[in-house]
C-alpha cells in the first residue's frame, strides 16, 4: 500500500455490514460466502435454530479470518415447522406484559448459544435478534444475565444496537424498531460494559424492486453512518421461495456485489471493515 493509499484509508470511516439469516436457506448462505470473499461483507448472523445450521456452520471456518460470525437469536421463524415459533406481534405483547418467566427466557438464550457453540466450537463474535427480538423487555435482561454468567468480560460478544444512525431516525420503521426496546437495550447494555455498534441502518420496506432502487437506499444510509456504525442486509443468490422477503434478497445481493456499490463506498468515504478482531476493537467501549 502506498503512502497516499494508506492516508486515504485512514481518512475513511469503517462500517460493519452484516448479512442476517445465515442457515435460513442455501441461497442465503451462498450469497454470504461470496460477498465475504469479495470484501463486501463484515459479518453474518446465524440462525442456530435452523435444521440446516450444523452443515452450514461447517463452511464458515474458512471465512472467519474475514467474517465476524454471530448468533441471530430467533423466536419467530419456524423453519417450516422444525422450530417452535410465534408471530412477532405475540412475542412483543408477551414481552411487554412480562408473561414469560425469567428462567424460561434464560433457557431460550442458553439453548441457542449452545447450538451455535456446538457447531462452531467457539462463542459468537456478536449477538443480534431475528426481527430484533433480542432487545425486547425481559429478553434483553435475560441476554445480559446469560452473557455475564457465560463469558469472562474480555470474551463477551458485542451486541447489535438498533438506535438509528444520524438522521435515519426520521424513517418511521426505523423509529418504531428503536422505540420497541432499541434505545433502552442500548443504554442498559452499554452501562454494563457490553460493546455495541455506533448507529444502525439498513431499515426499509423491502420494496426496492431494482438494484438501482436498493442503491438509492444505500446512498441515504452510508452518509449517515458513523465510524463503527452497522448496516444490516438480507442477501440471497436467488429468490427464496416461501420467504416473506424472498424476492428482495437477490436484488440486495446483486447490488452489494456491483461496481456501483464499490463506487458509492468511495464517494461516501466508507470502508467495509473485515476481521472479527478488528471489528471488536472498532466497537469496544471507550476506556
Amino acid at each position: 500500500m502506498t503512502a497516499a493509499q494508506q492516508q486515504d484509508q485512514e481518512q475513511r470511516h469503517a462500517i460493519v455490514l452484516c448479512a442476517d439469516d445465515y442457515a435460513l436457506h442455501p441461497l442465503v448462505d451462498e450469497a454470504v460466502e461470496r460477498l465475504a470473499l469479495a470484501g463486501r461483507l463484515s459479518a453474518t448472523s446465524c440462525m442456530a435454530t435452523s435444521p440446516l445450521w450444523p452443515e452450514a456452520a461447517s463452511r464458515l471456518a474458512a471465512l472467519r479470518p474475514q467474517l465476524a460470525v454471530g448468533l441471530h437469536f430467533n423466536l419467530t421463524e419456524s423453519h417450516s415447522g422444525a422450530h417452535p415459533a410465534q408471530a412477532l406481534g405475540a412475542v412483543i405483547r408477551q414481552a411487554y406484559l412480562r408473561r414469560d418467566p425469567a428462567d424460561a427466557l434464560r433457557a431460550a438464550w442458553r439453548e441457542q448459544l449452545d447450538a451455535f457453540e456446538q457447531a462452531l466450537g467457539t462463542p459468537p463474535d456478536f449477538i443480534d435478534g431475528h426481527q430484533h427480538v433480542h432487545q425486547l423487555p425481559g429478553l434483553r435482561d435475560a441476554l445480559l444475565a446469560e452473557l455475564q454468567a457465560r463469558y469472562a468480560p474480555h470474551e463477551r460478544p458485542w451486541v447489535r444496537s438498533t438506535v438509528p444512525a444520524g438522521a435515519l431516525w426520521r424513517s418511521p420503521k426505523a423509529a418504531v424498531i428503536a422505540l420497541l426496546g432499541g434505545w433502552t437495550a442500548t443504554r442498559r447494555l452499554r452501562r454494563a460494559g457490553v460493546a455495541m455498534n455506533r448507529g444502525f441502518g439498513g431499515v426499509y420496506g423491502f420494496d426496492a424492486a431494482t438494484e438501482a432502487g436498493y442503491g438509492a437506499q444505500m446512498a441515504a444510509w452510508l452518509p449517515q453512518s458513523a465510524h463503527g456504525g452497522l448496516l444490516m442486509c438480507h442477501p440471497a443468490a436467488g429468490v427464496v421461495q416461501g420467504d416473506a422477503i424472498g424476492a428482495q434478497r437477490p436484488v440486495e445481493y446483486r447490488y452489494l456485489l456491483s461496481d456501483a456499490f464499490g463506487a458509492l463506498l468511495q464517494r461516501s468515504g466508507c470502508v467495509v471493515q473485515q476481521g472479527p478482531q478488528a471489528i471488536a476493537a472498532l466497537l469496544a467501549p471507550a476506556a
